[in-house]
């Protein structure tokens, strides 16, 4: 009988931490799930991706802003380049959830392999700055932390460095990922999505 609560107890916690997760989301998952093992492999930041999908659009294919569109969020420049660094992605179609799934999982890969970092942890961290504000500015916020006797390696310690962004874009570019690590991974994680980053 006591299990049997126990198990009665977990499946509504699982089944409660789902229901915050935008329902659009789980439509994608098998296919997040897929994309991002394919690339990263086996260990794939499942529940981290998801997470970013959920930051960027609630996971709706209409959604647009102000610069890009779509689930991933593409701006059409990005999804330009990325056309034409994978073939598999070229016929670019950012509003099709398929070609966005499969771009965002080839694209945080390449931004990680990319970013140096103290552990796997910090490399997230600036991959997500990179995805979010371009991989330039977090190169200079680097720079910056290293002038001032800082680790650039580590994500804390280049946090507190803006290389010369407009406030409102340095905030929404430090909040970026501690929204998808710290507010949605967890709730990916608990719903059984699979794996995250910096757990």
């Amino acid at each position: 009988m006591l299990r049997l609560l126990v198990l009665c107890y977990l499946l509504s916690a699982s089944l409660a931490q789902a229901a915050t997760i935008p329902r659009e989301c789980l439509q994608y998952r098998r296919d997040l799930v897929r994309n991002s093992r394919q690339v990263f492999g086996m260990d794939a930041p499942v529940a981290t991706l998801a997470g970013q999908l959920a930051q960027e659009s609630a996971c709706r294919t209409d959604a647009k802003s102000a610069y890009a569109s779509g689930l991933a969020q593409f701006t059409p420049d990005t999804a330009s380049w990325i056309s034409g660094l994978f073939p598999e992605l070229a016929n670019n179609q950012p509003t099709n959830p398929v070609w966005a799934l499969r771009a965002q999982s080839r694209y945080m890969h390449r931004l990680m392999t990319q970013e140096a970092g103290e552990t796997e942890c910090d490399r997230m961290w600036f991959a997500l700055w990179d995805y979010n504000g371009g991989a330039g500015w977090t190169r200079r916020d680097r720079r910056a932390a290293a002038a001032a006797g800082r680790n650039p390696a580590r994500h804390d310690d280049v946090e507190p460095f803006n290389a010369g962004r407009a406030p409102a874009m340095f905030r929404e570019n430090r909040n970026y990922p501690k929204a998808i690590i710290g507010r949605w991974q967890p709730l990916f994680i608990a719903a059984g999505w699979g794996a995250g980053s910096c757990v």
